[in-house]
């Protein structure tokens, strides 16, 4: 048997590699994060609240590249803590997210943790390199939304 279509996946694989590197800067964020109380899905959950206003689930699912579901999991812990909050829209059919006072409180708090691991991320990849590399991450995220062939958005027939 051929090994060598496998270790090309092994070695190559952009899904692989960007999660595998996904994860590793999560843990990286969540044990800075960790004297917060929050993870780093958590933190960036509350900053998109909080930089989106008030806004429906699916609308904040989109912005942050994320299925329904996966989001409104998420949404549950911070919303039993109060750090957000979640109402009926005016039709009463969609449900409207906003970060909560207590949600900035701990927004304020989690920053300066935060700014000590991007600081670290960007002093080691150095500041031109990681600038390239928000471009290049930018452009997969945009790759998958955009419904090219084979994207998730596209084998649902271009609904998000």
């Amino acid at each position: 048997m051929n090994s060598g279509k496998f270790r090309e996946v092994a070695r190559a694989c952009a899904c692989a590699n960007l999660r595998k590197a996904a994860r590793a800067v999560t843990q990286l964020f969540d044990a800075a994060l960790a004297p917060s109380g929050l993870k780093a899905t958590q933190f960036t959950l509350l900053v998109t609240s909080r930089l989106s206003g008030e806004a429906t689930i699916n609308g904040l699912a989109e912005r942050m590249a994320m299925d329904r579901t996966t989001l409104s999991r998420n949404l549950k812990p911070l919303v039993r803590e109060g750090l957000l909050e979640v109402g009926s829209g005016k039709d009463g059919r969609t449900r409207l997210v906003r970060i909560s006072p207590e949600g900035e409180r701990a927004l304020d708090e989690a920053y300066p943790m935060w700014k000590v691991a991007q600081e670290e991320v960007v002093g080691a990849l150095g500041e031109e390199r990681y600038e390239a590399l928000l471009g290049d991450v930018g452009r997969a995220v945009a790759l998958a939304a955009d419904g090219s062939p084979g994207s998730p958005k596209s084998a649902r027939g271009g609904a998000a």
